[in-house]
């Protein structure tokens, strides 16, 4: 079907942190446009978190989203549980017994759980039930209001900033208890050089511990910031020192794999400036291609080594089988502009608009099944 020797068949890629918004905030996103954006991406397997209304922390809870799932996704969506009851960071901890057989892991996403006796007695119960915890690192007590790196572009641009520490020290305190409890330990959309040493060690220590990070801190630094909400996401594109240290992470296989933490809103959410605009941005639609163009064809990373971070290493991580009934076909020689408005994700925010890339979803097949085939005009 497919002639030219550019077109490449790859083993359909695995998301480990989408944000989807139903149930609760289906007009930033609906499963059913979240799993097409997948689709359109080369995904097959994407897992979601928990920030929903209801938040999924009880079974009763949980059917809510996996109805939604059942009757409308056109990819596996496999849902996260919370750490904590409502997502608060704080308080009381979920049945992780009983919601452990219904969910791929348990994360507090969007928030750090801030207690340390809390973590410790959350990973006491998840090693129990056989599961993992994916963690979003965050003290928020050293956030100080700040919404950008606390780099020169927020001294220069008189912006409130976002220190480094506030990630890696809970990263570092969260590592520690891992050591003392043997759980299974995933840590997110990893940012600053501080975090990576940390798990560097932790991994040469044996410990049970992987990370992710996504494609805007390794393609952009705070040098590049612009005045638009479409540059403001937790946590922050950080300094080019750190940009460095990602690099040499992904390349080092100490972040195991790339995740995009596909986090839609509506446009009038994302117009509002740095300062005044919601955290998040898209990715799903975007991913491999800014990758393949501004890493693979620049020889800073092989190709084999993207489709390990983006397909072979979540499902390792995840225990998902390597299903070769889910496939995605590129063509490698497709150059074009990046247009959100022909992104199916309701989400249009991202710093990447404009962009020239190399490499088009023309397929995506998953358990056997078409779910994606590129139209030219039609995405929208």
């Amino acid at each position: 079907m497919y002639s030219n020797d550019n077109i490449r068949k790859f083993p359909a890629f695995a998301d480990l942190h989408v944000h989807f918004r139903e149930p609760g905030f289906a007009y930033k996103e609906s499963i059913a446009l979240g799993s097409m954006a997948a689709a359109a991406g080369g995904y097959s397997d994407v897992f979601t978190m928990p920030n929903l209304n209801p938040v999924p922390d009880s079974k009763e809870n949980l059917r809510v989203q996996q109805q939604i799932i059942d009757t409308t996704a056109v990819i596996n969506v496999h849902p996260y549980a919370s750490i904590t009851i409502g997502q608060r960071g704080g308080g009381e901890l979920v049945d992780f017994a009983v919601l452990a057989p219904m969910v791929a892991g348990f994360s507090d996403d969007g928030r750090g759980v801030q207690s340390e006796e809390l973590m410790m007695e959350a990973m006491r119960r998840c090693r129990q039930a056989g599961s993992v915890i994916v963690a979003h690192c965050e003290v928020d007590s050293l956030l100080h209001g700040g919404y950008i790196h606390d780099g020169e572009y927020a001294a220069s641009h008189h912006h409130k900033g976002i220190c480094s520490e506030s990630e890696w020290r809970e990263v570092e305190r969260d590592l520690m208890l891992v050591e003392q409890t043997g759980c299974r330990f995933h840590v997110c959309h990893v940012s600053t050089k501080e975090s990576v040493s940390l798990i560097r060690d932790a991994k040469r220590k044996g410990l049970p511990v992987t990370c992710e990070t996504a494609p805007h801190y390794l393609l952009l630094n705070d040098s590049m910031l612009q005045e638009s909400g479409s540059w403001k996401m937790n946590p922050p594109i950080r300094s080019r020192l750190d940009q460095e240290a990602l690099l040499e992470a992904v390349a080092d296989g100490t972040i195991d794999c790339i995740a995009t933490d596909h986090a839609p809103h509506s446009q009038e959410e994302k117009q509002r400036g740095l300062e005044h605009s919601v955290f998040g941005i898209v990715g799903l639609e975007t991913a491999f291609p800014l990758l393949y163009t501004y890493l693979v064809r620049k020889g800073i990373l092989p190709m084999e080594r993207l489709i390990e971070l983006m397909s072979t290493a979540p499902r390792r991580i995840m225990n998902l089988p390597q299903d070769e009934s889910s496939y995605t076909i590129f063509d490698l020689d497709a150059d074009y502009q990046i247009d959100p408005a022909m992104f199916f994700s309701k989400g249009k925010a991202t710093p990447f608009a404009g962009w020239h890339v190399k490499g088009r979803c023309l397929e995506t097949v998953c358990n056997g099944k078409q779910v994606y085939k590129y139209t030219p005009q039609c995405n929208n």
